[in-house]
């Protein structure tokens, strides 16, 4: 009943705040803290109606109430996991931000996550509040999970093999054109270059032709506007609270979902029939036979290229500061483009993609030591059972990769960037979800084919064009402050390659 009311008293107030002046804000903000607060606290008086008898998992004393852990998590979220992990094992309990947070680390605690049915361990509870503004009503978490599933298959349609080929060229030609501006040397920021490349290698393959010929700065600066929407306050406050980040996501959906339905409407009056995924979506039906509409095709447009962009980017520019700390290993990669595609270094093409396993695995070792996802999770919305503890309905029940790949009970050398480890059997094969990048399971990601696709033509079509090294040494940190964990201050240097 107190979750109830307090479900209801939130919703109000987030239509009343879209209908606030700017001068009011604080105001309202203000009520809205209150009634955030006023959640937690029955929540806690609903924890104490629980079952008594119940052993429910070690739970991490704060003496912050509300706010919990939400400080020395955000500021160090591995380092605390593996910190309770030592102290409390593979199951514990901690609360930010108002709400309880229950961690499964390690293969055999992430398998109650990995084997769930949605309607236990349910994904929409969790990510709606992300992904539904970004992403738009209609589609993805924002409705049924049979819908969602529907939906994922339709674009899975479009990520197949035969388009792969054609993608293969497409990123290469794409990767040249923009280095082209970096010229034979010096130092660049090479985070920043692969998230506008991402997005314009994956507009080209996965939008089409028409809306990558729009691609250009404001809309780039609209895609980072909508792209701030996934954040950490996104994950832990309400999607309505009058933040300047959160409103310019709202702004900048509202423009590209206008930009997509100008293209998805002239694409229909056309009658022109592109082999794309825009054409795979508007030619698509549920099961029942109904169509997509305009919007929900707008919507998984945006989906299918944002979901993606985080972490190919972010993975693409860890690869390439591992491979600038280990020159020999770099120049290993580069002799294999030669050895497998000939000495003069014809284009690329997918067959030649997959016969550069060294590549492959400095790829797979990228994922397991900065996999771009650093925690799964779900919503209990039925008591749930793992290594003797019951966890209660309500609890977020998450998956960290980033721990479960590096921990000592299953990884050798598991802070070291050792590649061939991959050369024999997967060292952690024994542990069926102790390598997870991608989700496992019915949660694995649609897009994974696609990534490795995408960032090893990339990284293929670089290192032919330069060598790379650190600059001065300097192997960037972590920078936490971000959902998915990107380089901080990730400046390389480079010089052109002479062949």
């Amino acid at each position: 009943m107190s979750m109830h009311l307090y479900e209801m008293s939130s919703r109000l107030i987030g239509e009343t705040v879209g209908k606030v002046p700017e001068n009011l804000t604080s105001v309202v903000l203000a009520a809205c803290l209150i009634t955030l607060f006023l959640g937690y606290v029955s929540k806690l008086l609903l924890s104490q109606s629980w079952d008594k008898d119940a052993k429910f998992p070690p739970y991490i004393p704060s003496s912050v109430p509300f706010l919990g852990h939400a400080i020395s998590f955000g500021k160090s979220p591995i380092e605390f996991l593996e910190n309770a992990y030592a102290k409390y094992g593979p199951v514990f309990s901690f609360t930010m931000a108002g709400s309880t947070f229950t961690y499964l680390l390690g293969s055999e605690a992430a398998t109650l996550m990995f084997n769930s049915k949605n309607e236990d361990l349910n994904a929409e509870d969790v990510y709606s509040r992300l992904t539904t503004p970004v992403f738009g009503k209609g589609v993805a978490y924002d409705v049924p999970n049979p819908v969602f599933l529907e939906q994922k298959k339709m674009l899975k349609t479009g990520l197949n093999i035969a388009r792969f080929k054609e993608h293969v060229k497409i990123i290469e030609a794409e990767t040249i054109q923009y280095f082209q501006r970096w010229g034979d040397g010096g130092e660049r920021n090479l985070f920043e270059a692969l998230s506008e490349l991402i997005i314009l290698t994956a507009s080209s393959c996965l939008h089409g032709k028409e809306i990558r010929s729009m691609l250009d700065e404001r809309v780039a600066q609209l895609y980072a506007d909508l792209d701030g929407g996934f954040s950490h306050a996104a994950w832990l406050l309400p999607g309505w609270l009058p933040l300047p980040s959160f409103r310019k996501r709202d702004r900048a959906h509202t423009e590209i979902k206008n930009i997509f339905f100008k293209v998805i409407q002239k694409r229909r009056r056309s009658g022109e029939k592109v082999d794309d995924i825009l054409q795979t979506l508007i030619d698509a039906t549920y099961k029942d036979g109904k169509p997509l509409s305009d919007n929900e095709i707008a919507g998984m447009l945006i989906g299918l290229l944002l979901a993606g962009q985080h972490t190919s980017s972010t993975t693409s520019a860890w690869m390439g500061f591992f491979l600038a700390r280990d020159r020999a290993l770099q120049e290993r990669c580069y002799a294999e483009q030669k050895a497998v595609c000939g000495e003069d270094l014809p284009p690329l093409n997918l067959d030649q993609l997959k016969d550069l396993s060294l590549l492959e695995r400095c790829l797979k070792e990228t994922l397991r030591l900065r996999p771009p996802i650093m925690t799964m999770m779900r919503m209990a919305r039925s008591p749930q059972t793992v290594a003797g503890y019951t966890i209660p309905v309500g609890h977020q029940v998450c998956v960290s990769p980033t721990v479960n790949h590096r921990l000592c009970d299953t990884w050798e050398q598991r802070m070291e960037f050792k590649p061939d480890r991959y050369l024999n059997d997967n060292p952690a094969a024994g542990e069926k979800f102790a390598y997870v990048p991608f989700g496992a399971g019915r949660h694995r990601c649609i897009g994974e084919n696609f990534a490795y696709v995408q960032i090893k033509t990339i990284w293929s079509t670089l290192l032919r064009m330069y060598d790379f090294e650190l600059v001065d040494g300097y192997f960037p940190t972590i920078n936490y402050t971000t959902m998915i964990h990107t380089p901080h201050n990730p400046v390389i240097r480079y010089k052109r390659r002479r062949q």
